[in-house]
């Protein structure tokens, strides 16, 4: 499969016309996928908390929260798979976990 290919790549794509696992074809494709979407529970950011001390940042396995001029912004959910970890690291509580999405 050529790496034109993976952009057609949807979650009705039949099994026998996604890419095999285990390789790569072509670099920076994981933000056209919205694995959010798994998410069981979801963090909630309270700004009014958070005293921007970016803890949670690299504990994120996702990279789903994003840093701009060095404060935090809310969470990219389209990636987010819900594990908590933000919130159990956060001294402030400034991130709660809900169910669902």
């Amino acid at each position: 499969m050529s790496a034109t290919d993976i952009s057609k790549i949807t979650e009705k794509s039949k099994w026998q016309d996604i890419t095999p696992g285990n390789q790569i074809y072509g670099a920076g494709t994981s933000r056209a996928f919205k694995t959010g979407e798994w998410r069981t529970q979801t963090p909630v950011w309270i700004p009014e908390k958070c005293k921007q001390c970016l803890l949670c940042v690299p504990v994120c396995p996702d990279s789903s929260i994003p840093v701009e001029n060095c404060e935090r912004q809310d969470f990219d959910y389209d990636h987010c798979k819900g594990c908590g970890i933000c919130a159990k690291v956060c001294p402030f509580d400034s991130i709660t976990m809900k169910e669902g999405q």
